[in-house]
């Protein structure tokens, strides 16, 4: 399975090595590794290099380390792309639009793409949600329901990137435009509209119509887009 390694880069290569596992499915999500003693046997390196690679790969997201039980697979990938896109959205100097812009675009493919693969089961899900929504006083369970109602949607896409991507777009949404869900949910007109706008969205899914539904979310993204940048 895993084969000797010469080179003076060592862990690079028994990065790679892991990686071209987890590509060949050789090594799977959940998957155990073996532990540092028999990786260095089996790969014909030091202890040191497995465990420079094995920190290596942890910061990268690939695998976890669970305390008393050893190195594993990652089974969910949610926030593992939050820390290098912040960074790299603070490195490169970028504006908090560029991460509207970026979730604008995803999410009205998204909503067309489930418009085509939503379910009469997804469907009431989803309308349970949207009437949470509706009813709801409270200002930070609206927010944690709007967030609901655009994941569901996401869900429905049955697309895991999307998910993944939508996660961390909502995340540095959170951190680079802090509070822009309450401020928008602050104003009493807003409220009203976004209700609409999500109404909208939910009519359009459930009558599996892509168009609309993609139109229906060009609508409120640029709705977003104007409430938090102005």
């Amino acid at each position: 399975m895993f084969t000797p390694v010469k080179s003076t880069k060592v862990y690079e290569h028994v990065i790679n090595q892991i990686q071209e596992m987890v590509m060949d499915e050789r090594l799977k999500k959940g998957d155990k590794l073996p532990p540092e003693r028999e990786l260095a046997e089996l790969l014909g390196v030091s202890r040191t290099s497995i465990r420079e690679a094995l920190r290596a790969l942890q910061v990268m997201g690939l695998i976890e380390s669970k305390q008393g039980e050893g190195n594993f697979i990652r089974s969910n990938f949610d926030d593992t792309l939050f820390q290098p896109l912040s960074v790299i959205f603070k490195l490169q100097e970028s504006k908090p639009e560029e991460i509207l812009e970026l979730r604008k675009m995803l999410e009205i493919e998204t909503a067309a793409l489930a418009a085509h693969k939503i379910t009469d089961q997804e469907i009431e899900e989803l309308k349970f949600i949207m009437n949470q929504l509706k009813e709801c006083e409270d200002e930070d369970r609206k927010v944690r329901l709007d967030k609901e109602f655009h994941y569901k949607i996401a869900d429905i896409s049955k697309n895991s990137l999307i998910v993944n991507i939508l996660s961390v777009i909502s995340s540095l949404m959170d951190f680079f435009i802090k509070d822009a869900r309450k401020i928008i949910l602050s104003n009493e007109k807003n409220k009203e509209i976004l209700i609409e706008h999500h109404e909208d969205i939910f009519n359009a899914l459930s009558k599996k119509n892509a168009t609309e539904a993609s139109i229906c979310m060009a609508k409120h993204m640029e709705f977003i887009y104007i409430n938090c940048i102005n």
